[in-house]
């Protein structure tokens, strides 16, 4: 079980449209409904059929079993990525064996390459955030001020 902390006023803005909000946003939406975050888990791709989600606030729940630890962790920033949510509590089982990545919250200034050049020693290793991201990122040069991302180990 973690919690997962995450900029309430960035992220995903449901039903609303346009680009994501950002940290620096003055108007924060309201916490989504458990259905909307489970519908927004699903768009990116994710099977949602093992799993329950619940909101309490700003904070989301999510409770089951994932495939991977790769879907787990993608399900938690799916969650979190979302305009309103201020912290993702997860209690979901996977395989065992699974090395987990790292969590970080994009800054101002930030891009994929200097992201892998401090995490990485090699910014040309940006391809590997990039492709960790997926669905949840479409562009490598597309993130913004407080997105969290996953950095798997090499």
């Amino acid at each position: 079980m973690g919690i997962f902390d995450f900029i309430k006023a960035a992220g995903e803005r449901l039903g609303i449209g346009g680009s994501p909000a950002t940290e620096d946003s003055k108007d924060v939406p309201p916490p989504p409904s458990a259905e909307a975050v489970k519908a927004a888990i699903e768009a990116h791709g994710l099977d949602v059929s093992g799993v329950d989600v619940a909101v309490d606030g700003d904070k989301v729940s999510v409770t089951g079993q994932a495939g991977s630890n790769e879907a787990r962790e993608k399900m938690i920033l799916a969650a979190g990525n979302i305009a309103g949510v201020a912290s993702v509590e997860e209690t979901i089982g996977v395989p065992e064996g699974e090395a987990e990545s790292t969590f970080y919250t994009v800054k101002k200034g930030d891009s994929l390459w200097k992201i892998a050049a401090a995490h990485y020693g090699n910014g040309s290793k940006y391809t590997a955030i990039f492709e960790a991201n997926k669905p949840l990122l479409k562009d490598p040069d597309k993130i913004y001020p407080g997105q969290n991302l996953r950095i798997p180990p090499l």
